[in-house]
């Protein structure tokens, strides 16, 4: 009948320049794809050089690197009689593009260039391309020598154009354009175009996946159709983790989904369907009909090739099923292990050191590399032996099998407690109980004599000693003593993660591991080059409630009891003296903020654009019920004020997993200042305006506007 096809969305994780490893994961999921019955493959988005190449774009060598490997895969015996459809950067008439490249049996059939560039958050496409702006419009690409020797070809088509085959046509999008409010799929649609692929670089963020299927499954349910998308998966040697979750849709339904979390480097998702039942689908709706009868045509490029058989009426079709999304907690677990893994491996160093200090942070922090030592684990149980193989590369033996989480544990994650005599009993006892149930090799050490050092040398240079404020010292001392014990064990911590294996016989370093979460990086709290300054952090982007959650995810699910005590007790630094023992210090009595609060501040600052004025209005109708507007000014000019004198620190902020969109990482994602006039003096002074206290006086009053009309009036009179 020729009605059913099959298609196949890959997940792979590529590595930025990784020309090799790129291309054999690529040529992996063609042969893949082809031994599952798929007469089409689809790929992630720049796949051949890997998305995250940003200013190594503007060099010849990866355009140069990028058509080697398609050569190739033109080459490959594994890439005929399946319609491949690749990503690279090309350049054409001297404007560098993003591009896909669909090719068949040593012929390339189309270079479709990017129409909508991703430009925000974390984004900067427009920076190293630019967007074929000529809709339904096709030139001729004058192909380098390298490719017409493989093909035969002098020129293809370059442009807006889709595949018209035997059995159906296909249209291409490319990641940013399923976004974008006028996507290509609505006109191709209309057009007749049966099947959409989408090649996308998309990150995790929490609570992002259901946006992305729903798009999916929008994009077929008004207009009829089957969606392919593929992701990237994994680090390509940034802050983001791309999530995979490769999936096909059809008429409004997933009928396949790929894993979101994953420590395979190869993932293919092969679906068959009916193309009849889009037919059908679509005859009904007339709306669409009328609307396909006035469109703009595409230009279609004929391919001798069909994507069903002739005889398919005992071929399984695919049927729709649930999407199953992972709670807020187990993205936790899942998506900064598997990017702590890529980064081991691919660093090729022997594991992590961790400053743990038995409060929620560190504690969570060790409970992601514990997460990742269970995936590792579960991963080689399941027969996957690139996972065992690097493995193997990180302990240095060649024989070693990771069967038991906390025994790889121990070969590799290294707790240290740094105790001071501001620490106490119980934190000590916490880290050490997380530290034997997670199984990690731990030391406690304490840093007493290297801070009186460190002091000692002030004080024999000035003649003066500084004092807690406890014992009548004043802030400045107070603060300088504190980051003191801060910065050195910063100082240790670098230096056991360099030595700590050597003095165990084994070979190797260690990355150290930061512990800040992203509502005290937002506030400022932390010592600039204090232990929170580290190789990578895997909660950087991560706040203090959703940390919470997932501290109580793990006690329910890897049965950490010593995380219970960890949750019960109050955030605290520890920097300051002991008061009978216990502790004095609470984190958010010295941030003069809660953190539930801090969250708060940061999605009006980054997600919503909100200056303090802004902030100040949103915070007047959201904390109605328990502040009021005076208190919520008070609160917005604390906050502003400590956020802009702390905002340099963000420059030297520890690389970390990219989990909110209000981090406020300066380097990458928020793009801001970090010299301010800390008074704010204009925009503080906008919140107590006429205006402003007429809110004030609505509030308190309670009455009808009327009275507050008259009651304004004769007060401003």
């Amino acid at each position: 009948m020729g009605r059913a096809v099959s298609v196949a969305a890959c997940a792979l994780n590529q590595w930025a320049l990784d020309f090799e490893g790129n291309a054999e994961r690529i040529l992996r999921s063609i042969s893949i794809a082809k031994s599952k019955g798929a007469r089409y493959r689809l790929g992630p988005e720049l796949e051949i050089c890997g998305y995250g190449c940003a200013d190594h774009y503007y060099e010849s060598d990866t355009l140069l690197h990028s058509f080697q490997v398609l050569a190739k895969l033109l080459e490959s015996p594994a890439t005929q009689d399946i319609i491949c459809d690749v990503g690279m950067p090309l350049m054409h008439r001297n404007v560098r593009y993003n591009c896909r490249v669909i090719f068949l049996n040593k012929k390339i059939l189309l270079i479709r260039p990017k129409i909508s560039l991703a430009n925000a958050g974390n984004y900067r496409e427009l920076r190293w391309f630019t967007p074929w702006n000529k809709a339904r419009h096709v030139e001729e690409y004058l192909l380098p020598r390298i490719i017409q020797e493989v093909t035969g070809q002098d020129t293809v088509p370059f442009g807006d154009a889709v595949l018209a085959t035997k059995d159906t046509c296909l249209g291409t999008e490319i990641c940013e354009e399923l976004w974008a409010p006028n996507s290509p799929h609505i006109e191709m649609g209309l057009d007749g175009v049966e099947i959409f692929t989408n090649s996308s670089g998309s990150h995790h963020v929490l609570r992002k996946a259901h946006t992305r299927v729903d798009l999916v499954n929008s994009a077929t349910a008004k207009n009829g159709g089957i969606y392919i998308l593929s992701n990237q998966k994994g680090c390509d040697g940034d802050r983001l983790y791309y999530d995979g979750c490769a999936m096909i849709s059809m008429n409004g339904e997933t009928v396949a989904q790929g894993s979101q979390f994953s420590l395979d480097d190869v993932e293919v998702l092969v679906a068959t369907l009916d193309l009849e039942d889009v037919r059908s689908y679509r005859a009904e709706i007339s709306s669409r009909n009328l609307a396909a009868s006035k469109v703009n045509p595409f230009p279609r490029i004929k391919v001798n090739f069909a994507l069903s058989c002739s005889d398919d009426l005992s071929v399984p079709i695919c049927v729709p099923i649930q999407w199953r999304h992972h709670s807020p907690e187990e993205e936790i677990c899942l998506g900064p292990a598997c990017w702590l893994w890529d980064y081991l491996r691919r660093s090729k160093q022997a594991g992590f050191l961790l400053p743990l200090s038995g409060g929620i942070d560190s504690s969570a922090t060790a409970c992601i590399v514990y997460s990742m030592c269970r995936q590792v684990c579960l991963a080689v149980k399941n027969g996957n032996s690139e996972v065992l193989a690097d493995a193997r590369k990180i302990v240095h033996d060649e024989t070693y099998i990771p069967e038991d989480p906390q025994e790889f544990c121990k070969r590799v994650f290294t707790t240290c407690y740094m105790a001071s005599e501001n620490s106490s009993q119980d934190t000590r006892n916490r880290a050490k109980l997380l530290a034997e149930q997670i199984g990690s090799y731990h030391i406690n050490l304490n840093i007493d004599a290297a801070v009186k050092a460190i002091v000692g040398i002030f004080s024999m240079v000035t003649g003066r000693t500084p004092r807690f404020s406890v014992y009548g010292g004043s802030r400045r001392e107070n603060l300088a003593l504190q980051n003191v014990q801060a910065r050195v064990r910063m100082v240790l911590a670098y230096l056991f993660a360099q030595l700590t294996l050597w003095t165990r016989g084994m070979p190797g370093g260690l990355l150290v591991l930061g512990s800040a979460n992203v509502d005290e990086s937002l506030r400022g709290y932390l010592t600039k080059y204090d232990c929170s300054s580290a190789d990578i952090n895997p909660i950087g982007g991560i706040s203090k409630t959703d940390l919470k959650n997932f501290i109580q995810y793990c006690i329910e699910n890897f049965q950490l009891t010593a995380l219970r005590s960890i949750m019960a007790a109050p955030p605290t630094a520890e920097l300051e003296p002991l008061m009978d023992g216990q502790v004095s210090q609470t984190d958010e009595a010295d941030m003069g903020m809660t953190y539930a609060e801090l969250s708060i501040y940061g999605k009006l600052r980054k997600i919503a654009k909100a200056g303090p004025y802004s902030m100040f209005c949103k915070l007047i109708n959201l904390w109605k019920e328990i502040c009021t507007p005076r208190e919520v000014a008070s609160k917005v000019k604390h906050f502003f004020r400590m956020y802009s004198v702390n905002r340099h620190k963000m420059t030297t902020l520890t690389p970390s997993y990219h989990a909110e969109n209000y981090s406020p990482d300066d380097n990458r994602f928020d793009l801001r200042p970090f010299l301010y006039n800390t008074t704010w003096s204009w925009q503080f002074r906008r919140m107590m305006l006429p205006h402003a206290h007429l809110r004030e006086i609505f509030w308190i009053c309670g009455k009808q506007f009327s009275t507050y009309i008259i009651l304004y009036i004769r007060i401003s009179s």
